[in-house]
């Protein structure tokens, strides 16, 4: 059956326009595999601990040589692994924090990047479409005045397409502070139209990404 790895790492629980986008994408593939699955990690409600020392050193160790600290780190890294590896798409809400991405999603990352596994030259699950819905509260968008500062996904079109090998898309719903920012009140009217955009891009994609993992 396929299988839909879903990633939320807003920290705000109602109201996020990440989340609600990452629910349409999310609801529009189910309806076309109503008996696939869905392995869904909510990185703020439930984040992972940060990669310490023994879950990197792990990662460059046999199993049989790992310390009891080492086997427990990486526990949790192969879990993480094998959620990507065994997922016929991938969808991930990154809100944009302070210019960049969710620590949190940060934190997955680091725990799911392994050379000589998940990355590096044959990477486990090379070609896995990936869907990002990168929000922010203002544009970023080309010719902006704050599009140099745009590190979301500069940064995740390299991890995830350099590193690991996935074809990613993104999905970009801009403004979405402009409804409780007396200062952008201006851009309300943009808000609404980006949204309306990402929700529409969000069903077709999916549409796709489950067309993809039917054949």
């Amino acid at each position: 059956m396929p299988t839909l790895l879903h990633l939320d790492s807003s920290a705000i629980a109602d109201g996020s326009v990440s989340r609600e986008v990452t629910a349409a994408f999310r609801a529009a593939w189910q309806a076309e595999h109503p008996e696939g699955t869905v392995i869904y990690r909510d990185l703020a409600a439930d984040p992972l601990p940060h990669l310490d020392v023994h879950g990197i050193s792990a990662g460059f160790a046999p199993a049989e040589a790992h310390s009891a600290e080492q086997a427990a780190a990486f526990a949790l890294r192969e879990q993480v692994m094998a959620e990507l590896e065994q997922a016929d798409a991938v969808l991930i809400g990154s809100p944009m924090y302070n210019f960049t991405i969710p620590s949190t999603l940060k934190t997955w990352l680091d725990h799911v990047i392994l050379v000589g596994r998940t990355a590096g030259e044959t990477p486990s699950a090379k070609g896995t479409p990936v869907t990002v819905v990168a929000s922010r509260g203002g544009s970023y968008a080309p010719g902006a005045p704050r599009e140099p500062f745009e590190f979301v996904t500069t940064y995740l079109e390299k991890v995830l397409t350099g590193m690991l090998g996935l074809e990613v898309d993104f999905i970009v719903p801009e403004f979405t502070l402009a409804a409780a920012v007396p200062a952008m009140a201006d851009f309300v009217p943009k808000a609404v139209e980006s949204k309306a955009q990402a929700l529409e891009q969000a069903a077709r994609r999916a549409k796709e990404a489950a067309a993809r993992a039917a054949v």
